[in-house]
Order: structure tokens, then sequence, then C-alpha cells
């Protein structure tokens, strides 16, 4: 009965339920995030790059030339699919840029923070102050 009370205040805890919230809140922003990619800034990247499907680009690695990375594999061709790497950095790049964006709108709805008063003297400077009237 105590392992069932123990991993239950283990569940309640503070730092876990934050911790979940923050999971299902990334899962949600994620599919945002996605979305806002793959919708809106990849067919504008495809016309930069002339329609180019970096997914693609490959190289196969018996040194023969085939139509397209389907009919490689097919062929039971070892690929190296470079394109892959492209398409995920140009993706990591974009993602990256949104989420910047994100959140320096989201930096911008918070408040300021005050300004701290400036710290009075220390005890031990009122101290030291009371001593030297003292000796005067």
């Amino acid at each position: 009965m105590a392992f069932f009370s123990d991993f239950k205040k283990f569940l309640l805890k503070g730092d876990i339920v934050a911790l979940a919230t923050a999971v299902v809140i990334g899962g949600a922003f994620s599919k945002i995030v996605n979305s806002a990619v793959a919708d809106i800034i990849m067919p504008v990247v495809g016309l930069i790059t002339g329609g180019t499907d970096f997914t693609q680009k490959f190289i196969a690695l018996n040194g023969e030339n085939y139509e397209s990375l389907k009919a490689a594999k097919e062929a039971g061709a070892a690929v190296m699919t470079y394109g892959n790497l492209i398409q995920a950095i140009i993706n990591f790049i974009i993602v990256g840029l949104f989420i910047y964006i994100v959140l320096k709108a989201y930096e911008k709805t918070k408040e300021p923070e005050a300004p701290k008063a400036p710290a009075g003297p220390t005890e031990k400077d009122i101290l030291i102050e009371i001593r030297d009237a003292l000796k005067k």
C-alpha cells in the first residue's frame, strides 16, 4: 500500500503536472508549426527553388542511374538520400525562424518588470556609521 501512496504523491507533484501540461501544449504547438511549415512556407520555398523536391535527391551506391528514388529502391539498389538531409535542414531553419517569431511576439505581450528599488544600506553599513559617529 505504501508503494501506491508514494506513487500517487509522485504523480501529483506540481513538477509532474507542469511537465505533463508542457508536453501536451508542446504537442499541440508542434502541429501548428508543422502545418505552417508544410502548408504556408514550403510552397513558397518550392516556388523559389523551382519546385525542387529535395526528398527525391539521392545517389545510388551501385553507380547506376535511376529515374527516381522509387525506381532505385525497387531495383534493390542501396541509396544515399542526401536530399532528406537537405530537406531536414531547411525544415529546421524554417521551424526555428517560426518559433523565434512566435516567442518574440509573446515577449511583447508580457508586462515589463518593475524596476527594483535601490538596495539600502546593510545592517553592517549602519553599524559602521553608528560606530564612526560615536567616535566623533
